[in-house]
């Protein structure tokens, strides 16, 4: 335990969060505005539909794995299609935006009717520009919203959908007096944000705000700050947007040293609190809450991946499951505008590797959460996830 604080200590200079590489990977994104490619190509829903897959496989041995992942997730995915065929055309962008940009012009011409990837957001922004004459949507695993719009969704997890289901549970349970603790990075103020509207959406009351640098010393410093804003503002939840990666160790010892703690403080974690598993050992984050994906679903995904390929699935790899997911339940229907953006966001969503999801007008998405809290160094969910859309939780 205290060498696992240590470790994290001397790491908090120089280490970015991997949820926060792929969040930020977005230069200078175009959002092209609208909702989705309405003229998207018609498809023949009674041959093989052809889908392109975009993966960063070509750059380093991680995106290798990676995009290997990604594929057998998408092709374990067409295994589950009932009546509808898909043919999976599998293109590398070597991470790059210049070569998604390339490959998925390619991948448009040679017949792709919907694009699946890419992971980056620059790079999935680059794609959305390239196949936007075309009509061709394009179902990024980025979860950068920036990006979001026009012929671009991102499928990945986001700040705002985690966001409003904390809130929600948070104020229904009389926690509805929140301080943000946050990094003074664009990480940092997008998960702010995504708090502040949240508690906007759920009638609860931001009571202040304590920014940090990522550094041990600044990490050190905001923490009687956090202590005097609580006191002051007669705040009952402490919201941190931070990761197991970066200061989320430091702040679960040195918080409750300083009194920030039960019952007068409910934490809220923005990020997992379950990966690393080592994080559940931190005694600061014992008793509280973060949101995670459906915990049945998740693990159904899991080991049929396992059975099939001998190995764990990486984190992301499920988003692709979802793509090919979607577009089976939506060619299900034997429409030739099943890929369009009216169909794309119809309102009851679909099933994937972690639970339901749907797509919005404004190309990001909403997934179903279960709402868990730390008890004894393990997992409770406290509310599951929602099994359809217009239940707890939305």
């Amino acid at each position: 335990m205290i060498a696992f604080v240590e470790a994290r200590r001397m790491q908090l200079r120089m280490i970015l969060m991997s949820f926060c590489a792929v969040l930020l990977a977005a230069c200078e994104p175009i959002a092209l505005g609208g909702i989705g490619s309405a003229n998207a190509p018609d498809i023949d829903t009674s041959a093989p539909i052809p889908v392109a897959l975009l993966v960063p496989s070509g750059g380093s041995g991680s995106d290798d794995l990676l995009a290997q992942n990604l594929e057998n997730a998408a092709r374990l995915a067409i295994r589950d299609l009932d009546g509808v065929q898909v043919d999976l055309r599998v293109y590398s962008t070597a991470g790059n935006a210049g070569t998604a940009a390339n490959v998925a012009a390619q991948a448009v011409n040679e017949g792709a009717k919907i694009i699946l990837g890419p992971v980056y957001g620059e790079a999935a922004n680059a794609a959305g520009v390239a196949v936007a004459p075309a009509g061709v949507n394009v179902l990024s695993f980025s979860n950068n919203p920036s990006i979001a719009g026009g012929n671009v969704f991102v499928m990945g997890p986001t700040f705002t959908n985690t966001a409003n289901r904390l809130v929600g549970f948070a104020r229904r349970n009389g926690r509805d007096k929140i301080v943000i603790l946050h990094a003074d990075d664009v990480a940092g103020q997008l998960g702010r944000a995504a708090i502040t509207q949240a508690a906007a959406n759920n009638r609860a009351t931001i009571t202040g705000s304590v920014s940090y640098a990522l550094s041990q010393e600044a990490v050190t410093a905001a923490v009687p700050r956090v202590k005097a804003t609580m006191d002051q503002t007669g705040a009952n939840a402490l919201f941190l947007t931070t990761s197991s990666a970066s200061a989320l160790p430091l702040f679960a010892q040195l918080l409750p040293e300083a009194g920030v703690s039960a019952p007068g403080a409910q934490y809220i974690g923005l990020t997992r609190w379950d990966i690393p598993p080592q994080t559940l050992d931190l005694p600061g984050v014992q008793g509280g809450w973060f949101a995670l994906p459906d915990p049945t679903a998740s693990g159904a995904f899991r080991a049929r991946y396992t059975e099939a390929y001998s190995t764990n699935p990486h984190p992301l790899a499920g988003l692709a499951f979802d793509g090919i997911a979607a577009v089976g339940a939506l060619a299900k229907s034997g429409k030739s505008d099943a890929l369009s953006a009216r169909a794309l966001t119809q309102n009851a969503g679909f099933r994937g590797a972690s639970g339901i999801f749907r797509l919005r007008g404004d190309g990001t998405n909403e997934r179903g959460l279960a709402i868990a809290t730390v008890r004894d160094r393990g997992v409770v969910v406290l509310e599951p996830a929602p099994t359809a859309f217009g239940g707890a939780g939305f």
